[in-house]
């Protein structure tokens, strides 16, 4: 494996931000009540219900999440739904924690799309297809992967990546 200096930067972007989300995940609940989170612009309503798949952990930078048409910063707190497209920008990342425990960390000049997520918490069964178009993903799995690797998948441009283990980085550059 040949290390290039350039993309440096933005591995360790990505690997500044896996760790602190990681970090921020095994600390155990304040007894404070959590502010409630900003109002959703207009463009964009949050999911309800069954259709949050997941949440924005840490956004550093500009992050976008593109929703059908509407386009809206990302923002900690705010839902995740299957289908949503996830774009950072140069020095920005953002890290995501889906129903089944799945840690998905975006790295700078980054685009990926949770092109299917399906999880039942009662049977802890489920599915997940992410799409990296391009840029870097760190993903530590969760429980679809636990119970059933074979239901969760990664892809690229160029690379259809079937999961074995439990915490793997990605990089697609077109």
């Amino acid at each position: 494996m040949r290390f290039d200096i350039h993309k440096a930067p933005r591995w360790l972007a990505c690997l500044s931000l896996c760790l602190a989300a990681q970090a921020w995940a095994q600390q155990p609940a304040a007894p404070v009540a959590a502010p409630a989170p900003a109002p959703a612009p207009a463009a964009m309503p949050q999911p309800t219900g069954d259709a949050r798949e997941g949440t924005f952990k840490a956004v550093q930078g500009e992050v976008t999440v593109v929703r059908g048409n509407a386009r809206s910063a990302a923002v900690v707190g705010a839902g995740v739904q299957t289908t949503d497209r996830i774009v950072t920008g140069p020095k920005s990342a953002a890290s995501l924690t889906l129903k089944d425990g799945t840690v998905l960390a975006v790295g700078p000049d980054s685009v990926m799309d949770l092109s299917e997520f399906a999880f039942n918490s009662t049977t802890q069964e489920g599915s997940m297809l992410v799409n990296l178009v391009r840029g870097s993903l760190r993903m530590a799995t969760g429980l679809i992967a636990k119970l059933k690797p074979e239901q969760v998948k990664v892809t690229t441009p160029t690379t259809v990546i079937g999961v074995r283990g439990t915490d793997f980085i990605v990089e697609e550059n077109p």
